[in-house]
């Protein structure tokens, strides 16, 4: 689902105008990344908890070059799922394997 599709199903589910959905979309995502930017965690109960999260420097390889590259350390947002929104994937998805590989179905 991208943004645009959110957006409808948020505005269906409330009442919102697509308008007013969007702008509160905006709201939250803008105020998540202000809050995670000042170091703050942003839990919400039973969906997961939104925090900054220090990354190593590491070493890589350019898959196209094969060059060496050091990528520096850095700070990345990072997302920890709640108790409830993982019991709800789990009880409507399935792993399934496909050609040796595992995916999600239903």
């Amino acid at each position: 689902m991208n943004k645009n599709e959110f957006v409808e199903k948020l505005s269906a589910k409330t009442g919102l105008s697509k308008k007013g959905a969007r702008e509160a979309l905006d709201a939250v995502t803008g105020l998540i990344s202000e809050t995670l930017s000042k170091n703050e965690p942003v839990l919400l109960t039973g969906f997961g908890k939104f925090e900054p999260r220090a990354r190593r420097e590491s070493n890589r390889i350019n898959p196209q070059t094969q060059a060496r590259i050091r990528v520096p350390r850095k700070v990345v947002p990072a997302f920890k799922p709640g108790k409830a929104l993982k019991d709800k994937i789990g009880r409507n998805l399935r792993v399934v394997e496909k050609s040796g590989r595992l995916e999600v179905g239903k």
